[in-house]
């Protein structure tokens, strides 16, 4: 039995309902489901809110799960770290690191986080990254939802990871995300990884506009001009 609470945060993703019921089956427990909350810093804020436990999973409305992930076997979180991060594999591309992974983190820290556009990134103490891949990121359940998780990672990778990753390690996955090819929707996640970095070069001098890759009716119209009326839902 798992020391944790668990959170499945979604939005609008096609398969949220099924990878939430894969996630409770994995953990072996009830987990609890924030749906629909506008403004991403508002919805990671609220789910502090509905656990009872002050370290919990969280997981994103698109993160499957690997059947075989061992809940009962994972170690709280040290003193000072914030929040834990598994890698979860890429559809598109291959790669495997922390975007869209399985998270152990504190409900003090989601209260007390302060601003970053990769929200997530203004936790207060460390961030722990763990090394195993414990699940699959579905990102591509729609051209639109393909094309918004490129645009929105190439776009903060190629301003500065805010993890403190290194300039040549993100320059090389804004690489594999441009040449995306493998998987539902790849050349949709590869448009937005090429788009997503002119948006931060437009930006460069605007801070401000980076508000923008959180905004979820700003990101539809934005895929919507550039792309055409695509399904948006799957």
């Amino acid at each position: 039995m798992s020391l944790f609470d668990a959170v499945f945060l979604s939005y609008d993703e096609p398969m949220a309902s099924t990878l939430h019921a894969r996630l409770q089956r994995t953990l072996g427990g009830t987990v609890k489901r924030l749906h629909g909350v506008h403004g991403m810093r508002r919805a990671y804020r609220l789910c502090a809110e509905v656990v009872d436990r002050e370290q919990f999973f969280l997981a994103d409305g698109d993160f499957a799960i690997d059947n075989g992930f061992d809940a009962s076997a994972v170690e709280p979180l040290e003193e000072g770290v914030s929040m834990r991060v598994w890698q979860a594999v890429n559809p598109v591309n291959g790669l495997s690191y922390g975007y869209g992974g399985l998270k152990l983190i504190r409900r003090s820290a989601l209260r007390e986080m302060g601003d970053a556009v990769d929200v997530l990134a203004a936790l207060p103490g460390r961030i722990e990254f763990a090394p195993q891949t414990v699940g699959i990121t579905r990102f591509n359940q729609s051209p639109f939802h393909a094309w918004k998780a490129g645009f929105r990672e190439c776009a903060m990778l190629a301003r500065g990871s805010e993890y403190g990753m290194a300039d040549d390690d993100a320059r090389k996955r804004v690489e594999a995300w441009m040449t995306s090819h493998e998987g539902e929707f790849a050349a949709y996640a590869a448009a937005g990884a090429r788009e997503g970095v002119t948006f931060a070069r437009e930006a460069a001098h605007e801070t401000k506009q980076y508000d923008l890759l959180n905004d979820p009716a700003w990101l539809r119209e934005r895929f919507t001009t550039a792309h055409g009326d695509q399904a948006v839902s799957g």
